[in-house]
C-alpha cells in the first residue's frame, strides 16, 4: 500500500488554515465534479478530494494523519506501525460506513479503527443533552492486568486555534486499572469527555485497553502464552521448572520424553478472572553449545553410543 498526500492532493501546504483547506476543495470540486468536468479522469480526482478534504477538514483525523505521515512521502510503501494511534483523544464524531465506502484502502487502513473497538462511527444518532463521550487507546503493562494499578495517562487531543490551525493540546489523567483488565476491555471515566452544553453534565472518557509488546509473555484473552527454554536432559528425564510468572515463580512438571514445540497447559495461571486464564507454555528444546572440549567430548559420545535416527520419516 502506498501514501497518501492528502494535502499535495488539495494544493495546499501542511500549515494551511482550516479555511484554506476549505477554499482549495471547493475549487477543486468545481474543476473535478463528474456533473460538469470536461476532465478524462475526472470521477477519480473527485474521489481523491473528497478523501483528502474529510481528513483534512476534521482536526482529529488531520491531526493523527499529521503526527504518522510527517516521515512518508507520497508513492512510499506504507504499513502504519501497531498502536500508532495510542494516546490521542478522539471524539465520538466520524463517518457512516455508507459515507466512507469510496475511500481507499490507505483511508481505511488508517482510520479504520481511530477511537476504539467501535471503527468508523455515524454522528448524530441517540443525542443526549450531555457532552460527547471521547475516545482514546492507551497502553498497559501485562503485570497491571495480574496486579491492578494506578497509572498516570498522558493524552493528546486535536484542538484548532483562533487562526484554524490544528494543535495539540496534553493532559494527564490518574487512572486506576482494575485487577484482571483484558486486552480490548473499556474503562469509563466519568465526566472526563468534552463538556455539556449550556449546563449539562460532560461525556465520558472512553479508555481501550492494550497491552506493551513483552519481551517474554504473549497475551491472547485471559491466557498468558510464554515460550520455555527446556535443556535436552529436562526434555529426555522430565524435570521440574520454575516458571516466573508476574505474581511469582509457579512449578511446572515436565513430563519424561517432552518434546519440542508441544504446548502445555496450566490452569488458572493466565490473568485473573471468572474464571482465570489458563498459562500455555511453548516448549523449546535448547541445545548447549559444543563450545567447550569436554562438551565436544559428550556431543561425540553420544553420537557414537545413542542409537537414535532425528528424521525417521525419510527413511524409505
Amino acid at each position: 500500500m502506498q501514501f497518501k498526500d492528502y494535502y499535495q492532493t488539495l494544493g495546499v501546504p501542511r500549515d494551511a488554515s482550516a479555511e484554506d483547506i476549505k477554499k482549495a476543495f471547493r475549487k477543486l470540486a468545481r474543476k473535478y465534479h463528474p456533473d460538469v468536468s470536461k476532465e478524462p479522469d475526472a470521477e477519480l480526482r473527485m474521489k481523491e478530494v473528497n478523501e483528502a478534504h474529510a481528513v483534512l477538514s476534521d482536526p482529529e483525523k488531520r491531526a493523527a494523519y499529521d503526527r504518522l505521515g510527517r516521515d512518508y512521502r507520497p508513492g512510499q510503501d506504507f504499513r502504519p506501525p501497531p498502536d500508532w494511534d495510542a494516546g490521542f483523544e478522539f471524539s465520538t464524531r466520524g463517518f457512516s460506513p455508507d459515507e466512507a465506502a469510496g475511500f481507499s484502502d490507505f483511508f481505511a487502513e488508517l482510520f479504520g479503527r481511530m477511537g476504539g473497538a467501535g471503527g468508523f462511527r455515524a454522528g448524530g444518532a441517540g443525542y443526549q443533552a450531555r457532552g460527547e463521550d471521547h475516545h482514546a487507546k492507551v497502553m498497559l503493562d501485562i503485570e497491571d492486568a495480574f496486579h491492578g494499578a494506578t497509572r498516570q495517562i498522558t493524552l493528546q487531543a486535536p484542538r484548532v486555534d483562533a487562526q484554524g490551525r490544528v494543535r495539540l493540546e496534553t493532559r494527564a489523567l490518574n487512572v486506576r486499572i482494575p485487577k484482571g483488565v483484558r486486552e480490548g476491555q473499556i474503562i469509563r471515566l466519568a465526566g472526563q469527555g468534552a463538556p455539556g452544553p449550556g449546563s449539562a453534565p460532560a461525556g465520558d472518557l472512553l479508555l481501550e485497553v492494550h497491552f506493551r509488546p513483552h519481551p517474554r509473555y504473549r497475551v491472547v484473552g485471559r491466557d498468558l502464552h510464554l515460550t520455555l527454554p527446556v535443556a535436552p536432559w529436562e526434555a529426555a528425564l522430565g524435570a521440574v521448572i520454575a516458571v516466573p510468572l508476574p505474581t511469582g515463580e509457579v512449578k511446572v512438571r515436565i513430563p519424561e520424553g517432552t518434546r519440542g514445540g508441544h504446548p502445555m497447559r496450566v490452569r488458572g495461571k493466565g490473568i485473573p478472572g471468572e474464571p482465570p486464564g489458563d498459562l500455555l507454555l511453548d516448549i523449546h528444546i535448547t541445545l548447549p553449545p559444543a563450545d567447550t572440549p569436554k562438551a565436544r567430548q559428550l556431543y561425540e559420545t553420544m553420537a557414537r553410543e545413542l542409537a537414535f535416527d532425528p528424521r525417521p520419516d525419510w527413511r524409505t
